[in-house]
């Protein structure tokens, strides 16, 4: 493996980032089936991918991120029955990620660990978007992975107290919440995913992380008033928003600290 990657990193710098982009088209294939599988709680391993109206196992040849979707006009080839355009949408927004991540990182245990974050927000966002939900499956071990990466790239304490203050603070916002509504406003997952991604990004990017969620969740709450289909009482899934911040802040954060800290001097 180690030699694989050795010799990779010596091939022409385009032909290596094609490398990485087919493999993250299966690796948007996976996060397709965590998607669809993990709000139900089933098993995202057996059995293995098939129709989801018929039943059908997929065969290989026609389980190729893509062109399998296209060759087949997005319908299954036992059935019939239409298949979203979600699935290869996500296979692709997946591998443009994970490419991104390479060309700003390269071989390095930055990117490693953004192999592992990047398609995890993808799964993030569709499932709370679809089912208003942060499943546990994910949000538990990613406080573990955080703490474990964020100790490696931030250090000890600024991920020790990024997880504090990340998770402090939205259980505060959401006891007040409740205190002046009477409702639930700060769902448990929101809370475990700005843990984990606090242990990751240090104390710092974690407010960055915040800030751009909310900036960017007012912005839709605001189009979504002008244009009537929200209203002041309506509640929009926080996730989609948390995981933008999070991939900015993991891509830029430090630049954009730099940049807020120099303009206040």
């Amino acid at each position: 493996m180690i030699d694989s990657l050795q010799q990779l990193s010596n091939a022409p710098l385009p032909f290596q980032g094609l490398v990485v982009f087919t493999f993250g088209l299966l690796v948007g294939s996976f996060a397709n089936v965590c998607i669809y599988r993990m709000p139900q709680e089933k098993s995202v391993v057996f059995p293995g991918s098939h129709c989801t109206s018929c039943q059908t196992p997929i065969r290989l040849f026609d389980n190729i991120p893509i062109l399998s979707y296209l060759i087949l006009g997005g319908k299954c080839r036992h059935c019939k029955a239409g298949i979203s355009w979600i699935y290869p949408f996500i296979e692709l927004i997946t591998a443009v990620l994970l490419t991104a991540g390479f060309f700003q990182f390269g071989w390095s245990w930055k990117f490693a660990i953004f192999f592992i974050l990047g398609p995890a927000l993808v799964i993030i966002t569709a499932i709370d978007i679809e089912h208003r939900i942060i499943p546990n499956l994910i949000t538990l071990p990613g406080m573990l992975f955080g703490l474990a990466g964020g100790i490696y790239l931030e250090g000890l304490w600024p991920s020790v107290i990024g997880f504090i203050s990340g998770a402090g603070l939205f259980l505060f916002i959401g006891e007040v919440y409740y205190r002046l509504r009477g409702e639930i406003g700060m769902g448990m997952g929101d809370v475990k995913y700005i843990a984990g991604a606090g242990a990751l990004l240090g104390w710092q990017k974690t407010f960055l992380v915040i800030f751009i969620a909310a900036f960017l969740g007012s912005i839709v709450g605001l189009v979504g008033m002008l244009d009537q289909r929200l209203n002041g009482m309506s509640q929009i899934p926080f996730g989609p928003f948390l995981a933008a911040g999070t991939l900015v802040a993991f891509f830029w954060g430090d630049e954009l600290i730099f940049l807020y800290l120099r303009s206040m001097m």
